[in-house]
């Protein structure tokens, strides 16, 4: 299982300190929506790779429309992953696996409350990394029953991520379901000791 560290809300240079007292402990930063969307793709994603050259940086933009264009100008800016809902049309879906796959890139497919029915068919992307994402809102209540019912709608093969509530005591159970990537927000970014707190997750992730 990989961590992946999710950045939301705040000054990109609280970006850079975030990341840089995380560490090592984290596999894959997520540049979150609303960086991306205050800052610009170039100053957001291309920014924070050019200081941290040798992460592996997931951009959140979660596309809707013109998958593509929007998938084309992420990879541009040096993302190695982007973010597509599960509910768009699957012809914007197949446009942007079709461009992650001309630039060498991956690609997540965002299940967040896309219909069962939708995410059966999703079941044929079979090189997406797909993110089962309970609401923050719900503050993590029902993010087990989300990962059970969706791991059974997609494939046994399918590579998934949890999202929405993660905590330490919930990975135990994501790994047991076959979850290949925790992804954590606040517990981490907003914890007081941003590098212990990494490393604790980091330590029940890899363990």
């Amino acid at each position: 299982m990989l961590l992946q560290m999710a950045i939301d809300r705040v000054s990109l240079e609280e970006a850079e300190r975030i990341i840089r007292e995380a560490g090592d402990s984290v596999d894959i930063i997520e540049v979150g929506t609303s960086l991306i969307k205050e800052f610009g793709i170039t100053r957001s994603i291309e920014g924070l790779k050019s200081r941290f050259p040798g992460r592996r940086l997931l951009a959140d933009i979660k596309v809707m429309d013109e998958g593509a264009y929007e998938f084309g100008k992420t990879y541009e800016a040096d993302a190695d992953i982007a973010t597509v809902m599960g509910v768009a049309a699957m012809a914007t879906i197949e446009a942007c696996r079709d461009t992650a796959r001309c630039f060498g890139m991956e690609y997540m497919i965002d299940l967040l409350e896309t219909p069962d029915e939708k995410i059966r068919a999703l079941a044929a992307f079979g090189d997406a990394i797909f993110c089962l994402h309970l609401p923050s809102d719900l503050a993590g209540e029902g993010l087990r029953e989300l990962v059970i019912r969706e791991k059974i709608l997609l494939n046994r093969s399918s590579r998934t991520a949890a999202a929405g509530g993660v905590t330490l005591e919930s990975i135990p159970f994501l790994k047991q379901a076959g979850v290949d990537i925790a992804v954590v927000g606040s517990a981490i970014t907003k914890n007081e000791n941003i590098g212990r707190a990494a490393a604790a997750f980091a330590d029940a992730v890899h363990e």
